[in-house]
């Protein structure tokens, strides 16, 4: 096999090498006629120091065409008819530049621009003034794609919306993006999102979260005060990261090291006895090397009884500077997390109803439970350009997350009066992740046609371990622990030993992936454009070993190894009438790997899920005001069900519908004043099942799915008058009904409905603070209505939300 796999990765490599070089060929015979009869305009826009200035959006006035310049602050238009052009410099919360270039066929007209700004005063203006949707460039989309050119919704939550909301999980920051929702917190450990009618959470091997562009395990919760910003991707993103969810997917962009010396000391605390000191260090060592080194410490207690968090991470990072065309960007970070696993309060009648007469701080965990976490991550990131037009993207990476947890099993079997026969649930998982990417990223033209080309590669190892327990000789899965009762806790006496647990089996599961993949998006006119692109991605799950920890032997598990691939196209047409507005349309797909092996005994090939998308997207006063909106619907007409005429097989004979709407409006109207709403539809249900023994029930509704959410926040800052330096804000967040437990299915052995319906909930935020030249406070009083609701996983993780709390951080930058 691994013959097999070594030859067909250097096919791979062979085929993407033709491909480059018949698209240079491409780009220098069609190049040449163009560049004779037509030239380019080129420049550099630069800061008042003399620095760089990256994302800066340089437009040629009588052509409506737009470009943003790079991160050396350079910038080019090709194939540009000889004539006399205005060319402008706009960046959000700085003055407009404008200069007249003069273009001859065959020659480079160059214009440069200094901002009025200092780097320095350009990141206050960047941090007071942060640019909208529709002028915010999504790094995760490999490309580089202007946000107007790019034929999918996306969202970027930034760092002034971090610093301001105070954030400290990525579920409080997701939620400013609409459609896009935290659903669930399994055990207290780990958090879910929801979108378009999917579902992602924790795990690297599976998951859609990635940190920098690599798949990440989110396992303790990530942490937030290293964050930059939060970009999120809707809809399918599998030609750029392969199998992945259908609903979203979520990149965390660290803070970088910087040239200039400076930092940032605060403290944070609220609630429940919750501190949490931060130090963020950075600067240069020498001419071309910088550091930035982010430390944490968190010690929160919690309002639900018995719950604690302990934390610490280290984030420490170095940028070299390896000649004007090169950058080194090396990474680490290591995070212990010791968390309470929490059940919540469960729920009653085999999970079909909420024990809504219990407190929202009472805890049905065994006193001693505990999970502790361990991970580790290191990465390399190298950009290189060629020239201008060609540059090259190179990142390796390595995490390893390590689980250690002990308590009660699942409350999923508790009684109508509230009686619960509690096991015990023990695990000791690690998972190892290596992933590496190769892209190329080229702006040419052939003939009259203008080309942004990526041509990229991606691979990765996954391996999971996982150890099997007994106690008392009895596998733990079938150890009675006590009896205790979820109403009145004051009924049984509840144990508060903690029974030795024996490790016998450890199992190992490794996967690999291969994926190659190839988009163009191709300029017709500056108002026609087309994306087109298709990526083939392939998968090999490993039979298990299974290694008996006592006998010292292993054995292979029952399900073979298993072979998956499958080819994602995608295809998009824009129309862009004047340079502010966009509208598209979008075909895609993406896949879904599926388990079990259907009546012949073969694996299940993958489950192709069509999507269609369609929307515009706008910018207003100068780049101040973005109003997006997009429709969509997405389809797996081959959904896996269970084979009616054999249950221990499976076939493709399903289908699931998804239909919605998004709508976001982001406004910096002012240094002063910004806001951001969201309004998200999503209906997702079971479309054409089989109506066999099995199979899920025709116009259902996908559990786990709110119909309706919304979002909004606004914040003002006063920087003259009486009120200099104070700021307010407020955000409000709405999730509406949606359905908890299982979906039913025909001829299911219950005899009652296995979902569990829960109400729609909206809570408000309320925040004040105030500045003084390095210093500041920011407080919050976060659900100020103290709204009661619930995050439910499944039918057993009932966690009630948090009440009214508060939050205050003061800090100091240097």
């Amino acid at each position: 096999m691994r013959y097999i796999y070594d030859n067909f990765r250097s096919f791979t490599f062979l085929i993407l090498f033709l491909l480059l070089a018949g698209t240079a060929f491409a780009a220098n015979i069609g190049g040449n006629d163009a560049e004779k009869n037509t030239g380019k305009i080129a420049g550099i826009v630069t800061t008042k120091d003399g620095k760089p200035a990256a994302d800066v959006t340089v437009t040629i006035i009588e052509l409506n065409k737009a470009t943003a310049t790079e991160a050396n602050g350079t910038f080019i238009f090709q194939n540009v008819k000889p004539g006399t052009y205005t060319v402008r410099a706009t960046f959000v919360g700085s003055a407009t530049e404008a200069g007249t270039v003069i273009v001859a066929a065959g020659k480079t007209a160059t214009v440069n621009f200094m901002l009025s700004e200092t780097a320095s005063q350009l990141n206050e203006v960047t941090i007071r003034s942060a640019k909208t949707l529709n002028s915010t460039k999504v790094t995760f989309d490999k490309a580089g794609i202007r946000p107007l050119d790019l034929p999918q919704s996306a969202g970027v939550v930034t760092s002034q919306v971090i610093q301001d909301q105070q954030i400290n999980r990525l579920g409080d920051a997701v939620r400013n993006v609409s459609g896009v929702t935290l659903t669930q917190q399994r055990g207290g450990v780990g958090e879910t999102f929801t979108a378009r009618g999917y579902s992602i959470g924790i795990g690297g091997g599976s998951g859609s979260i990635f940190k920098n562009g690599v798949l990440t395990n989110t396992a303790g919760f990530p942490e937030a005060a290293t964050l930059e910003s939060v970009e999120i991707l809707k809809g399918t993103s599998a030609l750029m990261y392969g199998n992945v969810s259908g609903g979203v997917i979520i990149n965390m962009v660290t803070k970088k090291p910087k040239f200039d010396f400076g930092g940032e000391l605060s403290m944070r605390a609220g609630s429940y006895n919750f501190y949490k000191p931060v130090i963020d260090v950075y600067g240069p060592i020498s001419k071309n090397v910088a550091f930035r080194t982010i430390g944490v410490y968190e010690n929160d207690g919690s309002y639900r009884d018995h719950v604690k968090t302990e934390r610490v991470y280290v984030n420490p990072s170095l940028l070299f500077n390896l000649g004007k065309s090169t950058t080194l960007l090396i990474e680490g970070d290591y995070l212990k997390s010791n968390l309470t696993p929490d059940w919540g309060v469960g729920s009653l009648n085999l999970g079909q109803a909420i024990p809504t007469m219990v407190p929202r701080n009472q805890f049905i965990n065994t006193s001693w439970a505990y999970s502790r976490m361990n991970q580790y991550s290191g990465m390399a990131t190298l950009n290189h350009s060629f020239s201008d037009t060609w540059k090259l993207n190179a990142i390796i990476s390595t995490q390893s997350t390590e689980i250690d947890s002990y308590g009660s099993s699942l409350p999923n079997n508790v009684a109508a009066n509230g009686d619960w026969n509690r096991g015990l649930q023990r695990a000791h998982t690690k998972e190892n992740n290596y992933t590496g990417q190769l892209n190329l990223n080229g702006r040419f033209h052939t003939g009259f046609l203008g080309h942004q080309l990526l041509i990229g590669t991606d691979v990765a190892k996954v391996v999971n371990l996982s150890k099997a327990y007994t106690v008392n000789g009895t596998q733990i899965a079938s150890y009675a622990y006590d009896k205790i009762n979820i109403i009145d806790l004051t009924k049984f006496a509840a144990r508060t030993d903690m029974p030795d647990a024996l490790a016998t089996t450890l199992t190992h599961s490794p996967v690999y992936r291969f994926g190659s993949y190839i988009q163009d998006l191709i300029t017709i006119t500056p108002k026609f454009k087309v994306l087109a692109g298709v990526r083939w991605s392939w998968q090999q799950t490993y039979q298990t070993t299974i290694d008996s920890l006592q006998k010292s032997k292993s054995i292979n598990g029952t399900a073979p190894t298993k072979y998956d691939r499958a080819y994602s196209p995608k295809v998009a047409l824009i129309y862009q009438p004047i340079p502010t507005t966009s509208v598209y349309a979008t075909y895609s797909n993406n896949f879904i790997f599926n388990t079990g092996t259907d009546i012949s005994g073969r694996g299940l090939d993958p489950s192709i899920v069509n999507q269609y998308e369609a929307g515009v997207k706008n910018e207003f006063l100068n780049g101040k005001l973005s109003v997006n909106a997009s429709v969509y619907r997405i389809r797996n007409s081959n959904l896996a069900v269970t084979n009616p005429n054999n249950i221990a097989f499976r076939m493709l004979n399903g289908e699931t519908t998804s239909d919605g709407l998004e709508i976001d409006v982001n406004g910096n109207l002012s240094r002063n004043f910004y806001f951001i709403m969201g309004y998200g539809y999503n209906f997702a249900r079971y479309t054409n099942s089989s109506g066999l023994t099995g199979s899920p029930i025709n116009g259902e509704q996908i559990v786990i799915n709110p119909r309706n959410t919304a979002n909004a926040s606004l914040f003002y800052t006063f920087y003259d008058g009486a009120l200099r330096g104070f700021k307010f804000g407020a955000s409000s967040f709405y999730t509406g009904k949606r359905l908890a437990g299982y979906n039913n299915t025909v001829g299911q052995t219950q005899n009652y409905s296995r979902l569990l319906p829960v109400g729609g909930f909206a809570t408000l935020d309320l925040s004040a603070g105030y500045s003084y030249k390095k210093f500041s406070i920011l407080a919050q009083v976060s659900n100020v209505t103290n709204t009661f609701n619930y995050l439910i996983h499944d039918n057993y993780s009932v966690t009630p939300i948090p009440p009214t709390q508060f939050l205050t951080t003061v800090s100091y930058k240097f």
